[in-house]
């Protein structure tokens, strides 16, 4: 069971630095404007998203399985105006994929199958389902940054 639980949480430590890169490397060429612009009359800022992944992770991982007490105001993670700046935020995506590798590393044979609660999110019942769950969000929204990327670059350049 140690076997499976150290390779449990090697492929998500993995998994979840290589989002982070992914988010990084798709920003790099983003101005601090462009970084909260969006170009879309729908969807979110790229600048916004990472305030919204940094939120969940915070949340799902850090309030719920590893304790920290992070309050989240979810609202806030779309419409924040202070717009600060992209490496500010991105510093704080950073800590809060380092606290969930933190607390991937700190799992072991049996806490995957601790219960997990958290009002609204009935049908995650493990810790298990809640880092497959972080996992598939964050990537979710790493092709929505995909798209943003693309279309801020033709506005850029035309």
């Amino acid at each position: 069971m140690e076997k499976l639980s150290h390779t449990l949480s090697a492929s998500f430590i993995a998994s979840f630095r290589d989002y982070g890169q992914r988010v990084h490397q798709l920003s790099d060429n983003l101005s601090q404007e462009q970084f909260w612009q969006n170009p879309y009359s729908y969807g979110n800022s790229f600048g916004h998203l990472v305030l919204h992944i940094t939120g969940n992770l915070n949340f799902f991982i850090g309030t719920n399985v590893a304790g920290t007490g992070y309050v989240r105001n979810r609202a806030l993670e779309f419409t924040d105006t202070t717009y600060t700046p992209k490496e500010e935020t991105l510093a704080k995506l950073d800590e809060a994929i380092a606290l969930v590798i933190t607390t991937l590393e700190n799992q072991d044979g049996d806490s995957w199958s601790e219960p997990f609660e958290a009002v609204g999110f009935e049908s995650i019942q493990d810790r298990l389902s809640v880092f497959l769950m972080a996992g598939a969000h964050f990537h979710h929204h790493i092709g929505q940054m995909i798209y943003l990327v693309e279309e801020l670059s033709k506005t850029h350049s035309s």
